[in-house]
């Protein structure tokens, strides 16, 4: 069985969106490579007017997603258990390390909020992961779902065409990306940097490692940090040797008979 990503959304009709394009998309469409299905939340109403909402307990704005009708959503579905994931504004941050976690699984199900939210009582008897992809409120989670599920559909062997893009891109060491450039050589009065025409290999994966520090440096300071202390030590100079007891000498000693 291929990667599935499963989505539980109010509007199904969001997706594929972009992940229906590009390699990821061909890689879904055309070779199998991974799977994407979507549950109407609306279908696992009982009140006949589909409304699947109510107001918050205890007062307040806004509306709040069942948590009977969210999980009749889940329960329907069919299959290994995979990781749950409930994109939420106040989640876990995503990174990278823990997309490569998700990947490695059969799949994912993703649920998607709306208006105020989830009831929370479901969200802690099915085991949901709350997962935030940065500090911003959206008004769903469908973008965000997106983000998600393509960030681990792209870590799939053979979905992108080099494995070696993947190994030196942000976040693989703690570290962001270099700046990248291409032809035409000048831009508006702007130049390629000469060390990157210069053919020297070695010279330009030095360059690159200090603009990737510079750049993390500058923009995460807390992934700088987390860097240098993951970083391993360098190794101290060596000790010097203990001196000759009086009365040796000092010269090198005679070869034995």
């Amino acid at each position: 069985m291929p990667f599935t990503a499963t989505v539980l959304t109010m509007f199904p009709e969001a997706f594929p969106g972009p992940l229906g394009v590009s390699l990821i998309g061909t890689a879904w469409r055309e070779r199998g490579l991974w799977s994407l299905e979507t549950v109407d939340i609306r279908a696992y109403s009982e009140d006949r007017r589909g409304f699947l909402d109510d107001t918050p307990a205890g007062g307040g704005p806004g509306q709040v997603l069942k948590a009977d009708v969210v999980a009749r959503a889940l329960d329907s579905l069919q299959g290994p258990p995979r990781p749950l994931l409930y994109m939420s504004a106040r989640g876990r941050p995503l990174t990278q390390a823990r997309v490569k976690d998700w990947a490695k699984a059969d799949g994912i199900t993703v649920l998607c909020g709306r208006f105020e939210g989830v009831d929370q009582r479901v969200l802690d008897a099915r085991g949901f992961e709350e997962v935030s992809v940065g500090d911003a409120v959206l008004a769903g989670g469908e973008a965000a779902a997106m983000v998600v599920i393509e960030a681990c559909v792209r870590l799939i062997p053979g979905v992108l065409g080099s494995g070696e893009s993947l190994s030196s891109e942000s976040f693989e060491d703690g570290l962001l990306e270099h700046p990248q450039y291409t032809r035409p050589r000048t831009f508006e009065g702007l130049d390629i940097p000469e060390i990157l025409l210069s053919g020297d290999h070695r010279k330009m994966a030095l360059w690159r490692q200090e603009q990737r520090e510079k750049t993390t440096q500058e923009r995460r300071p807390d992934l700088w940090a987390a860097h240098l202390e993951n970083r391993p030590a360098e190794p101290s100079a060596k000790s010097p040797r203990r001196a000759r007891s009086e009365g040796s000498s000092a010269g090198p000693r005679p070869a034995k008979s």
